[in-house]
Formats: C-alpha cells, structure tokens, sequence
C-alpha cells in the first residue's frame, strides 16, 4: 500500500497557518504533487457542524472535558473519512491543526489531563502521525490583534477561543512550544512575526526533507 505524508499546521489564532497551508499547496501543485488540504475542526460535514458548535461565541463555556470529546470526534471522522484514506493513496496531506492543537490548547490552556488526552489521540489518529508540524510561533497579542483585525476587515465576529483571557493564550503557547522542545525532529518552529515571504521560505525548508521527487 503507498503511504503518503502528513504535514500539520500549529499555531496561534492569528499566526498565519491557514494562509501559509493554502500557499505551501499551491507550491506542490506546481511541483507535480496533488495535495491534499484540510482543516481541523472540519474537513467533513460532521466536522464543519462540530467547528460551529466549538467557535460560536454563543455557545458559552463548556466543561473542558466536553470540549475534549467534541474536538476528538470530529478528528477521528476526519482521519477516517479524510486523512487515512489520502495517506492510503500516497498522497501529501496538509492539516491546518491536528492533534497539538488539542494538547496546546485543552492540556495547557484549559487544565484536562494530558495523559488522558494522550490516550483519546492514540486511538482516535490511529497510526496516522504528522511526517513534520510546523509551529507558527508569535505574541498572543501580536496574534489576537491580527485576528480581530482579519475580523473586522472580512465582517466576522471573534470565536469563542479569540474571547478567551490573555492568561489563557499565554499557557496555550507555553504549551506548543513545550511539544517543539520535546518533539524537535518533527516539530520546526517558524517566527511567524516575519514578513510572509520570509515565514514561506522558512515553510518550504521545513518541509524539504520529507517531500519526495515528483517522478
């Protein structure tokens, strides 16, 4: 069975990783690639209704643990639905945000257990684990002003993460770097405050060595 590349995308509200995913895709389409790019939460219609429910201000406060379990089932429709079967095919997939985002942001930013979220994301990724992460690391205020900003440009309203305390994007970030420091052969840490071109050059170095020649 060919076995193709996961690559996923971390970071910040604001960070730029879904701008940078959609431009690293463009890039191997050019090369011969056929990616694949998705999103967490979504990427299934499932999963889109899950995002709804998770980013909707209206939505109010959940028990962390709820949290955990919503995000977990739209994963695993996703690696089922989606993302395994890619990856089957030989394809690269691209993941803006996967299984770190949960242990960033529902282990560090909200307290759960991280043995059991560790646990839950065994079994719900099944074997399918990211060749190479990219972490777009910057300020939570540098990240939030540049959310509320697009916001306001594209006449959107702040999610339930973006009206989260500071003190929270703070842990959430001392969280995705903890996972860079522990895991250093798959996760790179981008400086995402940089230009765009400079932050894209560092994507395509990242990458190198786990992209193959197009035959």
């Amino acid at each position: 069975m060919a076995k193709g590349i996961l690559i996923t995308f971390e970071g910040m509200e604001g960070s730029g990783k879904t701008t940078h995913a959609a431009l690293l895709a463009d890039r191997l389409r050019g090369m011969g690639h056929d990616p694949l790019l998705t999103r967490e939460p979504g990427g299934t219609p499932l999963g889109q209704r899950v995002r709804e429910i998770l980013l909707d201000p209206r939505t109010g406060e959940l028990d962390p643990l709820t949290e955990l379990l919503l995000f977990s089932a739209a994963r695993r429709e996703l690696v089922t639905q989606v993302t395994a079967p890619a990856l089957a095919e030989g394809r690269i997939v691209l993941c803006d945000r996967y299984a770190d985002s949960t242990r960033a942001y529902q282990g560090h930013g909200r307290g759960v257990d991280r043995d059991l979220i560790g646990r839950i994301s065994s079994l719900v990724i099944a074997g399918a684990t990211p060749a190479r992460t990219l972490l777009f690391d910057l300020t939570p205020e540098e990240g939030l002003a540049r959310a509320i900003g697009r916001n306001a440009r594209e006449g959107g309203h702040e999610t339930r993460f973006e009206n989260e305390k500071l003190e929270f994007h703070r842990r959430v970030r001392d969280g995705f770097l903890a996972i860079a420091r522990a895991e250093p052969n798959r996760v790179t840490v981008i400086d995402a405050a940089a230009p765009v071109e400079r932050v894209q050059e560092a994507v395509v170095a990242a990458v190198a060595g786990v992209i193959p020649p197009k035959a």
